[in-house]
């Protein structure tokens, strides 16, 4: 019958069992065993706590195994059978026969094992073999004149030893993010209101105090994403903004919450059209985000080159002019990189193209000159009653004025080139 929960049950319901079972040791095994406590019991010797992780640093710590020591294996686990009581006389003839099968395959192997433990016994006591790395895994080899990174090797946040590997990879990922000309596949929008969203994002990077990079790589997720998929004209801001979520989201960290990319579009939008607009530009670009932007090679090739903070401001409020205009934005970030510093250099009349900026950028003077012409001819235009975010910007005195500079002719220009 049943019983209530929590009340013990009868005696002859819980000893049905055969007879010749004694019904009080069924109980007591029935008892569920209670947890066993992780301290230990009065007088026992305390265990010593492991740590997770082991200094990896710390060598004599770390266990390295030795080929020869495979014969000192050996002879334990021998020592360790014949202690073992033996066999019968069936099963001992049937393991010599498998034995004597098995030595003869195993010869070559035993002969390669032999030569192993002999060399690692000749070897020197503490010294380990030596590892053979392959070619592309080594550090490229850097000309003493060009090596720049050898005065921050104490500094592990700029990583000096992969400073080279690291723009060289990025160089190489520009290949996958090649901007074709999309405002003909555009036919609801055209590059002068591309322009105004530009300019409208640098107003948002400089009110939020967002990083410099977060601003390049949204007019980048921008573009990539309006190359792939035709808009109507009240969705340009909807997608810029999205852009500066997401960049916010890779590059900062503390990016700003959606409520305040609603804020910033004075609520033309609600919640769910910029969490759907986000999934839109994700599965777009298939989750690769990571473009390479020319702030990230503009602040390399300043310290490559030597300059001070004003030269290379001065080349940032040339890159960031650039982002506006539709025929700089299909040129390759690195490249725009160079030609934006190689304008900043002639405008503070400093030297053009030294050789530790052709050998760390990969390109000649002749190579940047054709981009230096157009970023040229956007600079001096007159700035538009619509577009002063970014001259308004570089006025202040934080970025040392560098707006009001006077740009160096252009047949002075054109002689450097």
């Amino acid at each position: 019958m049943p019983f209530v929960r929590g009340t013990r049950a009868s005696v002859a319901a819980r000893c049905k069992v055969p007879d010749g079972v004694d019904c009080d040791k069924q109980e007591e095994q029935e008892v569920p065993k209670s947890k066993r406590s992780t301290s230990p019991s009065y007088g026992a010797p305390k265990l010593k706590k492991r740590t997770a992780l082991v200094d990896m640093t710390n060598a004599r710590k770390v266990h390295i195994s030795f080929p020869g020591r495979k014969k000192k294996q050996q002879q334990q686990q021998q020592v360790k059978k014949a202690s073992v009581p033996s066999l019968s006389e069936k099963s001992q003839a049937e393991q010599q026969k498998s034995s004597s099968e098995s030595t003869e395959g195993k010869s070559s192997e035993n002969d390669e094992e032999e030569k192993e433990e002999a060399e690692a016994e000749a070897a020197p006591a503490g010294e380990l073999a030596i590892c053979h790395v392959q070619p592309h895994l080594l550090r490229p080899q850097i000309p003493s004149e060009f090596d720049v990174d050898s005065g921050s090797r104490d500094d592990c946040f700029l990583s000096p030893e992969y400073a080279k590997n690291i723009f060289d990879y990025l160089k190489s990922r520009e290949e996958k993010f090649v901007l074709p000309d999309y405002m003909c596949q555009q036919p609801n929008i055209n590059a002068g209101m591309r322009a105004i969203l530009v300019d409208w994002l640098v107003e948002v990077q400089e009110n939020f105090e967002l990083y410099h990079e977060t601003l390049y790589l949204a007019v980048k997720l921008t573009d990539h994403f309006l190359a792939q998929t035709p808009i109507q004209r009240d969705t340009l801001q909807l997608v810029g903004s999205t852009a500066m979520l997401l960049a916010s989201k890779f590059e900062e960290r503390e990016p700003p919450c959606v409520d305040n990319f609603l804020y910033v579009c004075d609520d033309a939008y609600n919640r769910e059209e910029i969490l759907c607009m986000e999934t839109r530009i994700l599965q777009t670009l298939s989750f690769d985000i990571g473009i390479p932007v020319a702030y990230h090679f503009l602040r390399r090739y300043a310290k490559c080159a030597g300059v001070g903070m004003d030269t290379l401001t001065l080349a940032r409020y040339y890159c960031e002019l650039s982002l506006m205009d539709m025929e700089l934005a299909l040129e390759r970030s690195s490249l725009m990189a160079a030609a934006c510093l190689l304008l900043a250099l002639r405008t503070k009349n400093l030297p053009v193209w030294p050789p530790v900026l052709q050998f760390h950028s990969g390109y000649g003077i002749s190579e940047v000159a054709p981009a230096v012409r157009k970023l040229y001819s956007v600079v001096a235009q007159s700035p538009s009653s619509a577009l002063k975010g970014v001259r308004n910007k570089y006025s202040h005195e934080v970025f040392f004025r560098v707006a009001s500079l006077p740009l160096v002719e252009f047949d002075v220009l054109e002689k450097s080139l």
